[in-house]
Protein backbone atom coordinates (compact mmCIF):
# COMPACT_ATOMS: atom_id res chain seq x y z
CA UNK A 1 0.00 0.00 0.00
CA UNK A 2 1.50 3.28 -1.11
CA UNK A 3 2.38 6.01 1.37
CA UNK A 4 0.77 8.87 -0.57
CA UNK A 5 -2.60 7.32 -1.31
CA UNK A 6 -5.94 7.83 0.40
CA UNK A 7 -7.39 4.66 1.92
CA UNK A 8 -11.13 3.99 1.60
CA UNK A 9 -12.72 2.55 4.74
CA UNK A 10 -16.26 1.20 5.07
CA UNK A 11 -17.95 0.80 8.46
CA UNK A 12 -20.81 -1.72 8.35
CA UNK A 13 -23.70 -2.33 10.69
CA UNK A 14 -27.20 -3.63 10.26
CA UNK A 15 -29.18 -0.38 10.55
CA UNK A 16 -26.51 2.20 9.60
CA UNK A 17 -28.02 4.72 12.00
CA UNK A 18 -25.54 4.96 14.90
CA UNK A 19 -22.28 2.96 15.29
CA UNK A 20 -21.27 2.79 11.64
CA UNK A 21 -22.23 6.45 11.19
CA UNK A 22 -20.07 7.35 14.21
CA UNK A 23 -17.17 5.40 12.69
CA UNK A 24 -17.52 7.20 9.36
CA UNK A 25 -17.70 10.65 10.97
CA UNK A 26 -14.82 10.08 13.40
CA UNK A 27 -12.43 8.64 10.82
CA UNK A 28 -13.16 11.45 8.37
CA UNK A 29 -12.53 13.90 11.25
CA UNK A 30 -9.21 12.45 12.46
CA UNK A 31 -7.97 10.79 9.26
CA UNK A 32 -6.00 13.87 8.17
CA UNK A 33 -6.84 13.29 4.51
CA UNK A 34 -5.16 9.86 4.62
CA UNK A 35 -8.52 8.08 4.88
CA UNK A 36 -11.95 8.51 3.31
CA UNK A 37 -14.57 6.81 5.45
CA UNK A 38 -18.01 5.58 4.46
CA UNK A 39 -20.73 3.68 6.28
CA UNK A 40 -23.57 1.41 5.27
CA UNK A 41 -25.98 -1.19 6.59
CA UNK A 42 -27.44 -4.50 5.51
CA UNK A 43 -30.94 -3.27 6.45
CA UNK A 44 -30.55 0.51 6.77
CA UNK A 45 -33.04 2.39 8.94
CA UNK A 46 -33.17 5.17 6.35
CA UNK A 47 -32.31 7.88 8.89
CA UNK A 48 -29.39 8.63 11.16
CA UNK A 49 -30.22 8.42 14.87
CA UNK A 50 -30.70 12.00 16.15
CA UNK A 51 -28.75 11.25 19.35
CA UNK A 52 -25.76 10.08 17.27
CA UNK A 53 -25.84 13.38 15.38
CA UNK A 54 -26.17 15.35 18.61
CA UNK A 55 -23.22 13.62 20.31
CA UNK A 56 -21.02 13.92 17.20
CA UNK A 57 -21.90 17.61 16.82
CA UNK A 58 -21.16 18.32 20.48
CA UNK A 59 -17.75 16.64 20.00
CA UNK A 60 -16.99 19.05 17.14
CA UNK A 61 -17.19 16.36 14.47
CA UNK A 62 -18.66 17.31 11.10
CA UNK A 63 -22.08 15.91 10.24
CA UNK A 64 -21.74 16.75 6.52
CA UNK A 65 -22.93 14.00 4.21
CA UNK A 66 -23.98 11.55 6.94
CA UNK A 67 -26.92 9.44 5.81
CA UNK A 68 -28.25 5.93 6.33
CA UNK A 69 -27.67 3.76 3.25
CA UNK A 70 -27.49 0.14 2.09
CA UNK A 71 -24.16 -1.62 1.75
CA UNK A 72 -24.97 -2.72 -1.79
CA UNK A 73 -24.38 0.92 -2.77
CA UNK A 74 -20.66 0.11 -2.37
CA UNK A 75 -20.72 -3.24 -4.18
CA UNK A 76 -21.68 -1.98 -7.63
CA UNK A 77 -19.43 -1.06 -10.57
CA UNK A 78 -18.09 2.47 -10.20
CA UNK A 79 -18.36 2.50 -6.40
CA UNK A 80 -15.26 3.46 -4.42
CA UNK A 81 -12.95 0.47 -3.98
CA UNK A 82 -12.54 -0.25 -0.27
CA UNK A 83 -9.17 -0.88 1.33
CA UNK A 84 -10.68 -1.72 4.73
CA UNK A 85 -14.12 -2.95 5.82
CA UNK A 86 -14.98 -2.98 9.53
CA UNK A 87 -18.17 -4.45 10.96
CA UNK A 88 -19.20 -2.66 14.15
CA UNK A 89 -22.19 -4.74 15.20
CA UNK A 90 -22.34 -8.45 15.82
CA UNK A 91 -25.31 -8.91 13.46
CA UNK A 92 -23.44 -7.49 10.46
CA UNK A 93 -20.36 -9.58 11.30
CA UNK A 94 -22.42 -12.75 10.99
CA UNK A 95 -24.30 -11.80 7.84
CA UNK A 96 -23.30 -12.73 4.33
CA UNK A 97 -21.48 -9.66 3.01
CA UNK A 98 -21.23 -8.62 -0.60
CA UNK A 99 -18.00 -9.50 -2.39
CA UNK A 100 -15.94 -6.34 -2.12
CA UNK A 101 -13.82 -5.52 -5.18
CA UNK A 102 -10.12 -5.25 -4.45
CA UNK A 103 -10.11 -7.71 -1.53
CA UNK A 104 -10.11 -5.20 1.33
CA UNK A 105 -8.71 -6.00 4.77
CA UNK A 106 -11.61 -6.83 7.11
CA UNK A 107 -12.05 -6.94 10.87
CA UNK A 108 -14.84 -6.93 13.42
CA UNK A 109 -14.88 -3.95 15.79
CA UNK A 110 -18.10 -4.72 17.68
CA UNK A 111 -19.51 -2.07 20.01
CA UNK A 112 -22.78 -2.26 21.94
CA UNK A 113 -25.66 -0.57 20.12
CA UNK A 114 -26.35 2.75 21.86
CA UNK A 115 -29.67 3.01 19.99
CA UNK A 116 -30.87 -0.11 21.82
CA UNK A 117 -30.53 1.55 25.24
CA UNK A 118 -33.86 2.46 26.77
CA UNK A 119 -34.77 4.67 29.69
CA UNK A 120 -34.21 8.30 30.53
CA UNK A 121 -32.38 10.58 28.14
CA UNK A 122 -29.25 10.73 30.32
CA UNK A 123 -28.83 6.93 30.01
CA UNK A 124 -29.34 6.98 26.27
CA UNK A 125 -26.93 9.91 25.89
CA UNK A 126 -24.33 8.11 28.02
CA UNK A 127 -24.59 5.07 25.73
CA UNK A 128 -23.94 7.21 22.64
CA UNK A 129 -21.06 9.02 24.34
CA UNK A 130 -19.55 5.66 25.31
CA UNK A 131 -19.91 4.32 21.76
CA UNK A 132 -18.20 7.47 20.48
CA UNK A 133 -15.36 7.03 23.00
CA UNK A 134 -14.83 3.38 22.07
CA UNK A 135 -14.91 4.20 18.34
CA UNK A 136 -12.46 7.11 18.80
CA UNK A 137 -10.06 4.79 20.65
CA UNK A 138 -10.21 2.18 17.87
CA UNK A 139 -9.81 4.74 15.12
CA UNK A 140 -6.93 6.41 16.97
CA UNK A 141 -5.13 3.05 17.07
CA UNK A 142 -5.99 2.41 13.41
CA UNK A 143 -4.70 5.73 12.04
CA UNK A 144 -1.43 5.29 13.95
CA UNK A 145 -0.68 1.95 12.23
CA UNK A 146 2.20 1.99 9.74
CA UNK A 147 -0.12 0.76 6.97
CA UNK A 148 2.39 1.45 4.20
CA UNK A 149 5.19 -0.60 5.77
CA UNK A 150 3.46 -3.54 7.44
CA UNK A 151 2.74 -6.84 5.71
CA UNK A 152 -0.87 -7.95 5.16
CA UNK A 153 -0.75 -10.75 7.76
CA UNK A 154 0.61 -8.49 10.50
CA UNK A 155 -1.83 -5.74 9.55
CA UNK A 156 -4.75 -8.17 9.80
CA UNK A 157 -3.59 -9.21 13.25
CA UNK A 158 -3.34 -5.57 14.37
CA UNK A 159 -6.83 -4.81 13.00
CA UNK A 160 -8.31 -7.74 14.92
CA UNK A 161 -6.50 -6.56 18.04
CA UNK A 162 -8.08 -3.13 17.67
CA UNK A 163 -11.47 -4.86 17.55
CA UNK A 164 -10.74 -6.47 20.93
CA UNK A 165 -10.06 -3.12 22.64
CA UNK A 166 -12.09 -1.92 25.60
CA UNK A 167 -15.81 -1.99 24.85
CA UNK A 168 -15.72 -4.94 22.43
CA UNK A 169 -19.01 -6.83 22.25
CA UNK A 170 -17.18 -10.07 21.37
CA UNK A 171 -13.58 -11.07 21.10
CA UNK A 172 -12.18 -9.94 17.76
CA UNK A 173 -12.82 -12.25 14.84
CA UNK A 174 -12.66 -11.92 11.09
CA UNK A 175 -15.56 -10.13 9.46
CA UNK A 176 -15.26 -12.53 6.49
Amino acid sequence: MAADRVYNVLFLCTGNSARSIIGEAVLNHVGHGRFHAYSAGSAPKGAVNPMALEVLGEAGISLDGLRSKAWDEFAVPGAPVMDFVFTVCDNAAGEACPIWPGQPMTAHWGIEDPAAVEGPEFRRRAAFEEALRFMRNRIGAFVSLPIESIDRLALGSKLRGIGAMDGATTKAHDAA
